[in-house]
This record gives structure tokens, C-alpha cells and sequence, in this order.
């Protein structure tokens, strides 16, 4: 049996821009559109966007975005607290207060902004089944 040349070789499906769907991700928006909502709650993914269509139930984020909040959180909640020490030397329970509040808001306000910011990825870069 002779094999089909074509068979062999699919051409590549067509590059999607990267940038525009992160910033579509980051605004919490549709990779493909960028006009559908891309979350039904505060982190769970709509199955798809209800502007175009697309297919996001592929999208397998994991523990990306968690490590990405922590990591910007500490960086710079952790400078903030040393400079803020180092010019008012505040008592120690307003700085635990103050800080905690900070560090849990900031972390929970960048958490679904980089959710979308990888969904965005995956969707250019057609991972997980895009």
C-alpha cells in the first residue's frame, strides 16, 4: 500500500497572535474576541464565550496564576513593608494589619488577571486542545 504524500504533511494551522490575547486574558475577556466575558464566577471559565463561540474548556491553567500572584504579591508588598519600617517604624500590630489586608487584596485582585493572562497564552499557542 503507497502512502498519500498530503497524508504525510498537514500544514500548520495559522499563527495566532500571543500579546493581544494576554491583554485580552488580563481584562478578563475572550482570548479570540476580546469582547465576550471570559469568567461566569470569580475564577471559573465560562465553557465558551458567549460573544464568538470559542471553545475555552480546554484551558488548564493550574497553579500558574497562584504562583505568578504570590510571587509579584512578596516582591512588592515585601519592599513596601521594609521601606514603610525603615521611614515611620510604625507600631508592630498596624504594620500586621495593614500589611495582611494589602498582601490578601493584592493577591486576590491579580489572581483571575493572570488566569486570563494564561488562558491567553494557551489559547495563541493552541495548547490543551485550542
Amino acid at each position: 500500500m503507497e502512502l498519500d504524500q498530503t497524508e504525510l504533511f498537514t500544514p500548520a494551522p495559522p499563527e495566532r497572535p500571543a500579546w493581544p490575547a494576554m491583554a485580552r486574558g488580563l481584562r478578563h475577556r475572550c482570548p479570540a474576541c476580546g469582547e465576550g466575558a471570559l469568567y461566569e464566577r470569580y475564577l471559573k471559565l465560562r465553557p465558551a464565550c458567549p460573544a464568538c463561540g470559542e471553545d475555552l474548556s480546554h484551558a488548564r491553567a493550574d497553579d500558574g496564576p497562584a504562583y505568578l500572584s504570590i510571587l509579584l504579591t512578596a516582591h512588592v508588598m515585601g519592599t513596601l513593608q521594609l521601606a514603610v519600617y525603615h521611614l515611620w517604624q510604625p507600631p508592630a500590630w498596624i504594620m500586621a494589619v495593614s500589611f495582611s489586608l494589602g498582601v490578601t487584596a493584592m493577591a486576590l485582585a491579580l489572581l483571575p488577571r493572570f488566569k486570563g493572562l494564561i488562558v491567553g497564552v494557551q489559547w495563541a499557542k493552541r495548547m490543551n486542545g485550542f
